[in-house]
């Protein structure tokens, strides 16, 4: 990503300082993207209120990503980013059942369900990583 200034010479956007940010990056565009991809699959098991939390959710992760590269992200944000992870991972356990069942759509392993809350996973680790060593 090439680094953009403003007129006052800061940087409007910047690359990560570590590969955990990089790491940060990749697994909350990986489940942002997802989130938003799975939209249609959404509005038909759950209807409306199941495309919009998948809408939220997925414009979450893809604008807290911009938000950690842009020259607004604070340290503290770094807690921000972990309980929201923590939240979509939860969240699937609320709507799907607490067990091992909550992967499984249809008898079929939910691959989908697995990429995401492993992207998620790492990211709350990742954020509270880069939390604690910044």
């Amino acid at each position: 990503m090439a680094e953009t200034t403003t007129a006052t010479g800061v940087q409007t956007f910047s690359k990560p300082a570590d590969s955990a940010g990089y790491l940060a990056v990749l697994t909350a565009l990986t489940t942002g993207i997802l989130h938003l991809y799975l939209i249609p699959g959404a509005v038909a098991t759950a209807g409306t209120t199941g495309g919009v939390l998948f809408l939220l959710n997925g414009t979450g992760f893809v604008g807290g990503t911009v938000l950690y590269l842009s020259k607004y992200w604070r340290k503290e944000l770094f807690l921000v980013a972990a309980v929201y992870a923590l939240i979509s991972i939860l969240a699937m356990f609320m709507v799907h059942g607490w067990g091992i069942e909550a992967f499984y759509r249809d008898g079929s392993l939910a691959q989908w369900a697995v990429i995401t809350k492993t992207a998620e996973s790492v990211l709350l680790g990742c954020s509270l990583y880069l939390y604690s060593n910044s």
